[in-house]
């Protein structure tokens, strides 16, 4: 780990010391709770979510079991695997699938994971499984995560229609003991039930069974991974690690206005930035405070970048990084803050998820926030059921303005009103200042038309107006920014993208569809950006996406070209 700080050097030497002679290291060894603050509240919140220090030695342990468990669904014939989750529960073993498992052997299950509640994204799932030879990871720390449990419901269906009274054979759950989705394995008798230490919050657990277990079926090595991941906490228990250094960095300089972390990671393991980005949001976006996570934004120059950003290259030394190291170099010419991590191979990545949660850990104590909470996640939840509510009771799910033969833009705080895609995008995009941040919220299927279009629209933005911008797709980043974006500092930029579900799909045993859970999704999270008072722009699309797109990118374009008021 190099550490080129540039003016900000001094400022974070001394932060570290003061940590040293504070025995940080020590304390947070000793689970001391009051390392975060002293308030009864925040100390019993934070005593319950301190598990994952010691958890990649607890796995070790057991690690014969692991990797028995997935010899025998080899064995067994399985050609596939679908994980069922959402956020903490699924982010890590998706790196996993993308890093290892899909450059790994033949022969074992392919890995996919379902974090969505998209119909496209599940039809193109389910067509492309036999499902009588798939297994099914339901992963739910709370045992009670809506959207998995809904996947849940559609594919034991698709199974038991297959395999009648068998079902339960292709499913696993992966839960905290004593929650409802245990109670449901054991009632359908599941395959495995990996009960995973309770002391673990979701974004915390990628060295647990949640992990693990997915990746160990895909033909992951796992007590490889859990190696890399003891040495690195070995590492953080001296009183003067990198991972402690790198934590006061990342506070530190947020508190210096350099609160935008972005990630220039190596190809091969350019997902990493999906698991950090939850880790980094949820744990310190929050109390107004936060620091802005910022993953797979297009390269630039360093013109196109402000003084508000800090730069994390993670670099894998068999890739390509010819294009990432000449950027890195320039940015820090150019007096921006960047530190570079370099990995030998993919399994290094058990080291970064020890040392990025231990380094983030701290950089809550230095913004003086508790690092294990997330107070606004549940508020879009409870928005969505409140939607949900209100159609079965109505049987309408959206404003009459929003319609599906075309792109319809609406501007929060003013609902009642349609405006022009090109007025709206113009009313939104005005709003942006120096040190915001732009957020895309995209409810559509993450095609590779789409990705292009929220790369195009990223870049327009940020070459423009010097701004950083994130992309998220929902339902997932509900579970991972959506924390930030309500919690955090009121920088944010919104531009929530929605589309019409058709083919629709069904959830057995519901009275909505998955198409109109996903939209209600959409409706709670653009009420609650709104009763947050954050400047927030909807855009429908209708049913011709990729149309709508284009519109959406051509008006976005024409903001980007137009000069700037009063320079």
């Amino acid at each position: 780990m190099k550490f080129v700080l540039g003016a900000y050097e001094q400022r974070v030497n001394d932060a570290v010391s003061a940590l040293v002679v504070a025995k940080a290291a020590d304390r947070i060894w000793q689970h001391d709770a009051t390392f975060w603050g002293g308030d009864p509240a925040r100390k019993g919140s934070v005593n319950n979510r301190l598990g994952w220090l010691d958890v990649a030695s607890q796995m070790r342990e057991r690690v014969d079991e692991i990797e028995a468990f997935a010899a025998k669904v080899k064995t067994d014939g399985f050609t596939d695997a679908v994980l069922l989750g959402m956020g903490g529960s699924s982010l890590a073993p998706e790196v996993l699938r993308q890093s290892i498992a899909d450059h790994g052997p033949d022969g074992w299950p392919r890995l996919h994971v379902l974090d969505t509640t998209d119909p496209a994204t599940i039809l193109a799932v389910s067509e492309n499984i036999d499902p009588v030879r798939t297994l099914f990871f339901v992963s739910s720390k709370s045992g009670t995560t809506l959207e998995a449990l809904s996947l849940f419901a559609y594919f034991h269906e698709m199974v038991e229609t297959a395999k009648p009274g068998r079902a339960g054979e292709n499913f696993v759950a992966v839960t905290d003991a004593g929650t409802p989705l245990e109670a449901l394995a054991r009632e359908h008798r599941f395959r495995h039930v990996f009960v995973n230490p309770g002391d673990i919050g979701g974004r915390y657990s990628a060295l647990s069974y949640f992990g693990l277990a997915p990746a160990a079926v895909a033909g992951v090595d796992v007590a490889k991974l859990l190696d890399r991941g003891i040495a690195a906490a070995t590492d953080a228990r001296a009183a003067s690690s990198d991972a402690l250094r790198f934590g006061v960095a990342l506070g530190d300089l947020a508190l210096a206005g350099r609160d935008k972390c972005t990630f220039i990671v190596s190809p091969r393991i350019a997902s990493f930035g999906l698991w950090v980005e939850q880790l980094i949001a949820e744990s310190t976006g929050k109390e107004g405070r936060g620091i802005l996570p910022v993953a797979s934004e297009p390269l630039g120059t360093p013109a196109h970048y402000g003084a508000d950003r800090v730069f994390v290259q993670i670099r894998l030394d068999a890739d390509s990084n010819g294009a990432e190291d000449a950027l890195v170099g320039a940015l820090a010419s150019e007096g921006h803050p960047v530190v570079t991590i370099d990995l030998d191979d993919a399994y290094d990545l058990g080291r970064e998820f020890f040392r990025w949660e231990f380094a983030v850990a701290i950089a809550g104590q230095v913004l003086g926030i508790n690092p294990f909470d997330e107070p606004n996640v549940q508020e879009s939840k409870d928005n969505t059921n409140r939607v949900l509510k209100g159609f079965e009771a109505s049987g309408k799910l959206d404003a009459p303005f929003v319609v599906d033969s075309g792109v319809t833009a609406i501007i929060g705080g003013n609902e009642t009103e349609q405006a022009s895609l090109t007025d709206a995008i113009g009313v939104l995009f005005s709003a942006i200042s120096i040190g915001d941040y732009v957020a895309v919220t995209a409810y559509v299927q993450p095609t590779v038309r789409a990705q292009q279009a929220f790369d195009d629209i990223r870049k327009a933005v940020r070459d423009s107006r010097g701004v950083a911008t994130t992309l998220g797709y929902g339902p997932r980043f509900l579970h991972s920014t959506g924390q930030l974006h309500k919690g955090g500092p009121p920088v944010g930029i919104f531009l929530q993208v929605t589309t019409s579900s058709s083919p629709d799909v069904a959830i057995p045993g519901k009275p909505f569809t998955f198409g109109q859970f996903k939209r209600a999704q959409g409706i709670g999270d653009f009420q609650a950006l709104v009763s947050h008072g954050r400047p927030v722009v909807r855009v429908h699309l209708g049913t011709d996406v990729d149309a709508g797109l284009n519109q959406l990118v051509e008006a976005v374009r024409s903001f980007a070209a137009s000069p700037i008021a009063g320079r």
